[in-house]
């Protein structure tokens, strides 16, 4: 396959990757075509403002989640039909796990055979510039950086001196500069940006975004992505089945609910799921016809109050879950099953109480990063003795569980910590531990397994 692309990366992270790479987007449909965003590294919030803008679905390329192959084959299947794809890389170009280029935005670069457009701050230096492209450039050169693009330019004669330096030092033209515009920068809390889910992109915000961009050369931006290698054809073996419908599976999706990676929904309809949508914020029925339940992560400690006082949508899950049906939840999930959910101002609120504790918020990062999984009980989604990998990334913590709870997974991080994730009871699997589908379909076909076993005691 030959599809246009490029790779936006940055010498460092909040360099101004997420504004060029959304500007570049929204610049690019703008004046005609077809753009197909894909995001570096396990990020949920960044995809959803691609989503908005691009009008098409954002997908991660994970190297640490995924496979060679899966990475492929999602690029593949989200590119074939798209006139260019912008990929938003993570942190800076090398920054991998660890010392290692493994998870890196280097490394996906690699993989895809990408031409890699490098974002470096231009604000406190000039002529310095070209040094730490420079660097850049030598660091790795398997890595082809194609292009600049320098951020927070002060000036005109401030662009065009750092642009000189870069391109006398190392050959690499820089394609453009956006000025420095305070107002343009996304809203932040403690995961990252705020979901799109919960932000409508304003005609003014796009305006502004478009005028930043008025100093890129989209030509040759566009043209720098036609050069880009050819990649092999690989088969689609985890989106282009037609296996008849075996399950009907429900999932959480709101502003409380959202951090979904859009493949792993893609993939349990591959294996034979049919889905719908309901809102534990605003729903008050739960259809008869539904097998199973998944809950994604979010934010459900800003919600807190209205999923309290949902108690309709409470006392149904409860119900659903006496009897037997299947539930995943992740993060967000697992935090709105626990009896009670203590907010940042220390407020206590009732959530449906699956498992018994509750969940507080903490005033700092509890746990980020890389995971390795042990299955020690089976569940829902893996059986005993598995082995897989994760994501987990949260500010909560679960206080007051009994002794006796069940966990799913043993966990192992890079620094040698291991802990307990993954609360079961009856059907319900609920942990930290964010897992991609791709990186394992089993994942997905036993949790249809297991609602279609559910299904079949349903009708008895």
């Amino acid at each position: 396959m030959n599809n246009p692309k490029i790779l936006i990366a940055g010498v460092y992270s909040g360099v101004g990757k997420t504004t060029v790479s959304t500007g570049l987007m929204l610049a690019l449909k703008e004046a005609g075509f077809i753009v197909q965003a894909f995001k570096a590294g396990p990020d949920y919030i960044d995809p959803g403002y691609h989503t908005k803008i691009t009008g098409r679905p954002s997908s991660n390329l994970d190297t640490y989640l995924l496979s060679r192959k899966a990475i492929l084959e999602i690029f593949h299947m989200r590119a074939k039909d798209a006139d260019i794809s912008i990929i938003e890389g993570v942190m800076g170009l090398y920054d991998g796990l660890g010392n290692t280029e493994t998870g890196s935005t280097a490394e996906l670069a690699k993989i895809l055979k990408c031409p890699v457009i490098l974002v470096v701050d231009a604000k406190g230096f000039s002529r310095s510039a070209g040094a730490i492209v420079l660097g850049y450039k030598e660091f790795d050169r398997d890595v082809n950086i194609a292009a600049v693009i320098l951020n927070n330019a002060g000036s005109q004669t401030h662009y065009e001196n750092s642009k000189k330096s870069i391109e006398e030092k190392t050959g690499i033209p820089v394609v453009g500069f956006l000025s420095k515009e305070p107002s343009i920068g996304l809203q932040e809390r403690h995961l990252g940006l705020i979901p799109a889910e919960e932000k409508k992109l304003s005609v003014p915000f796009k305006k502004k975004l478009l005028n930043l961009m008025k100093n890129v050369n989209l030509e040759k931006i566009v043209e720098i992505s036609r050069k880009s290698e050819k990649l092999e054809d690989v088969p689609l073996s985890l989106f282009n089945s037609q296996r008849p419908i075996r399950v009907k599976i429900a999932i959480a999706k709101d502003k409380a609910f959202n951090f979904y990676y859009p493949e792993n929904i893609d993939i349990l309809k591959n294996y034979g799921a049919e889905i719908c949508y309901f809102s534990p914020l605003k729903s008050v029925r739960l259809s008869e016809s539904i097998d199973g339940i998944y809950f994604g992560g979010g934010f459900p400690e800003l919600f807190a109050k209205e999923l309290s006082v949902n108690k309709k949508m409470k006392a149904l899950l409860s119900q659903k879950i006496k009897r037997g049906m299947p539930v995943y939840a992740e993060c967000g999930g697992l935090m709105y099953l626990m009896e009670k959910l203590v907010d940042f101002e220390k407020r206590k609120f009732k959530m449906p109480g699956v498992f018994k504790g509750n969940v507080k918020m903490s005033n700092k990062l509890n746990t980020l990063g890389y995971v390795e999984i042990k299955t020690i009980k089976d569940n829902i989604l893996s059986k005993k003795g598995d082995k897989n990998k994760g994501h987990i990334f949260h500010w909560s913590y679960l206080d007051n569980i009994p002794e006796n709870t069940m966990f799913a997974y043993k966990i192992s991080k890079s620094n040698g910590k291991t802990f307990f994730d993954g609360l079961i009871k009856n059907n319900v699997l609920a942990s930290y531990t964010h897992l991609h589908f791709a990186s394992n379909p089993e994942f997905a076909k036993n949790f249809i397994k297991s609602c279609e076993n559910y299904k079949k005691i349903k009708k008895t």
